[in-house]
């Protein structure tokens, strides 16, 4: 557990540093709302004009109050609050939460100010929440330091929120639903404790069984990649992302560079993490749920049950989507059914009992799927019908609930007429979504916890891959002073660390490529060389299946021709003359260093196609060959490799064995910005692959 961020949640004694007496004050509402819901620590309002509020008697200053006490709630004007936290820690308290605002948000003087409270907070080893936040949530001991109206009951989700209003709105939300949380912390601008240090705090915490984080920013990635993976081999981490369409950093040469995007980089750490990123609050509510109260489920064979035929339709829809599937009902289950449910209802998977089905018909159908060995998961679904009471079904879902051992999630649909029902489920620990297209992700998300956590995110070594480094040092040294390299730089690196790279050589005039093209024998390939030309195919800088002399002077004439009349800027230096290639599939791999998460490394069909299909998977280094195997399934330029329609099978262990390289170039060398080979040239089984082009940036 970490010791300095428990006065937080745990603390003996609170001061609430600006408290006022006026109820229409967010201070008043702090005092209040941690003397209402069974906090039994001390509370001290400071207050030097003020005796008492809410019955609790004030003191003028943090030094005048008694012990116990080890957390802060300052709100007070910005300029105030330097002093204040030099107030505390000489008083000894190691823990502050900041609600007030005018930090970092409102712009450079507000970040000064931010930085002076983080440099005292550091002098004095004190630990800090905020500032612009609403404060934290412990529902096991009552403690509410935040003004938000209402408490959750007490559940096993952690809630960790950037955002303060979205705090305010998703306890709102909670409270009508009866959804139990076990925290609820509200993390401001930051200026200390992040959404790491609250995963790997709730990683440890007893209570919390899923731990759900909303975020807008991460500030460092590696730490945060790092903590999620430890804490979601223990249990769930579910992620919303604000902020998606951010374009990021623009790329200025690679395919790699443009297609890695900071959206990118956070959907790949969160994913390399084992965590389960989701796309609203809503999404995030209902999966949280889910995992919060079901037990793991033995596999992912679904029984619907239910009374009306288009909800099951949508449910089956969407559970398909994420890899659930209607279990196959036995013979003795299905004729248990046709012997006591309507002569017209449909036994078969999903089990329609028709619009009159009441509680027992529920029961007893309920009953019979818990019980067939072919059914994993169960999920009734009710739409409400005039003469059927929803909360005798659902008190009728509880009973056979109570003796099953496998995961129930209830679908009732509508909002007034199941409120009571709704209370009957939660509080029997089951969870009720209300809409079958919602079913999907929270028991796909399930269906995840199926495998044994340590495998989810199973953190293994890097296959180290062994390099001539003083070929690659020798080559650093020849190309430092470029910023910017194509095919001509590159296949000299990519040599040197065994990768291998297509017959050829540099020609800065016609009479050497008439040289090479001899040595190396036709048909070539002629491919113009310029520092100010990366994607030669876009502007018609490559000549193929040249077949002899004749063919060679017409195609160098003719592309030094064009490209000058195209872009007079362009610089031409020569062209590569090199070996035409036999044909085999074209796959890209690359890498883009993302400022915050690192290395992060690129898979996906290639060729000149590779943005237009986007059939890409990414991860950051360092990885290892379970890793390589995860991008490459993640394609659809899998089934390519694995022979599809009677196609041979790729050299899969090839690419490996030199995503693996690029991984260990990259981890060596920070310099390298971005890096990329495309095409990657696969052969069948046994044959390897081929490096046709590349280019590089380095910072």
């Amino acid at each position: 557990m970490k010791n300095d961020l428990e006065p937080f949640f745990n603390p003996k004694g609170v001061a609430i540093v600006g408290a006022s007496t006026n109820p229409a004050k967010l201070s008043y509402g702090i005092v209040r709302n941690l003397s209402q819901f069974g906090y039994k620590g001390k509370i001290y309002p400071v207050n030097p004009s003020a005796e008492k509020i809410m019955n609790l008697k004030c003191f003028p200053a943090i030094q005048a109050v008694p012990d116990p006490l080890d957390l802060a709630i300052l709100i007070l004007p910005a300029p105030a609050i330097p002093q204040l936290l030099e107030d505390c820690g000489k008083r000894g308290i190691k823990a502050a939460t900041i609600i007030s605002g005018g930090f970092r948000e409102i712009g450079t003087n507000g970040l000064a100010l931010e930085n002076e409270c983080l440099r005292i907070a550091k002098t004095f080893q004190m630990r800090v929440i905020g500032p612009n936040c609403v404060g934290t949530m412990n529902m096991g001991n009552g403690l509410d330091t935040t003004f938000i109206q209402g408490m959750p009951s007490i559940g096993g989700i952690g809630f960790i929120s950037q955002s303060g209003a979205v705090c305010g709105g998703i306890v709102d939300h909670v409270v009508k639903k009866n959804i139990g949380f076990s925290h609820l912390i509200s993390l401001g601008n930051e200026a200390d404790v992040n959404e790491t240090d609250m995963i790997e705090y709730l990683g440890q915490d007893q209570q919390t069984r899923v731990i759900a984080v909303y975020v807008e920013s991460i500030r460092d990635g590696r730490r945060f990649l790092e903590v999620g993976k430890e804490v979601g081999r223990i249990k769930p981490i579910i992620i919303l992302k604000a902020g998606r369409t951010s374009s990021g950093a623009k790329a200025v040469s690679s395919h790699t560079g443009s297609l890695a995007g900071s959206q990118a980089a956070y959907s790949t750490a969160f994913r390399q993490a084992g965590m389960i990123e989701v796309n609203s609050l809503e999404e995030m509510l209902n999966i949280a749920l889910v995992l919060d109260l079901s037990p793991v489920p033995k596999g992912n064979r679904v029984a619907i049950i239910t009374n009306a035929g288009g909800p099951a339709a949508l449910a089956s829809d969407h559970l398909a989507d994420n890899n659930i599937i209607l279990a196959e009902l036995s013979s003795t289950t299905k004729q248990e059914l046709r012997e006591r449910l309507n002569p017209s209802a449909q036994v078969e998977n999903p089990i329609d009992m028709l619009g009159g089905a009441g509680a027992d018909e529920y029961e007893f159908a309920l009953k019979e799927v818990l019980m067939d060995p072919e059914v994993d998961i169960a999920v009734p679904i009710l739409v409400p019908q005039a003469l059927v009471n929803p909360a005798e079904v659902a008190n009728a879902i509880v009973n056979q609930v109570n003796h099953a051992k496998k995961p129930v999630i209830t679908c009732f649909m509508g909002l007034e007429s199941i409120v009571e029902a709704r209370e009957i489920l939660v509080d029997n620990k089951i969870p009720m979504l209300d809409y079958p297209e919602k079913l999907g992700r929270p028991i796909g998300s399930l269906f995840q916890r199926i495998e044994n956590p340590d495998e989810i995110t199973t953190i293994e070594k890097t296959t180290r891959i062994l390099f001539d480094n003083k070929k690659i040092a020798a080559w650093f040294k020849k190309f430092d002073h470029q910023e910017v390299m194509g095919e001509y730089e590159t296949r000299s690196l990519f040599d040197a660390m065994g990768i291998p790279v297509v017959a050829g050589d540099f020609a800065p005039d016609l009479k050497t490529a008439q040289q090479i093209a001899e040595r190396i024998r036709y048909p070539v390939v002629l491919k113009i060389v310029s520092p100010q030309i990366l994607h030669k195919s876009e502007i018609k800088g490559v000549a193929l299946n040249i077949g002899d002399e004749k063919e060679l002077n017409t195609a160098w004439n003719s592309i030094a021709k064009q490209i000058q009349a195209k872009n007079s800027n362009a610089h031409i230096l020569g062209f590569m003359v090199e070996k035409m290639a036999r044909p085999g599939l074209e796959v890209v791999i690359g890498m883009k260093r993302d400022p915050n998460f690192g290395a992060m490394l690129m898979f996906g069909s290639g060729g000149i196609f590779v943005e237009l299909f986007k059939d890409v998977a990414f991860r950051f280094a360092p990885i290892n060959r379970n890793d390589a195997m995860e991008m490459i399934n993640e394609t659809h330029a899998k089934q390519l490799l694995n022979g599809f329609r009677g196609q041979p099978m790729a050299d899969v262990d090839a690419l490996i064995d030199n995503l693996l390289r690029l991984n260990e170039l990259v981890i060596e060398n920070p310099k390298i910005e971005e890096i990329e080979i495309n095409p990657l040239v696969m052969y069948p089984l046994g044959q390897g692959v081929l490096a046709l082009d590349g280019r590089m940036i380095l910072s």
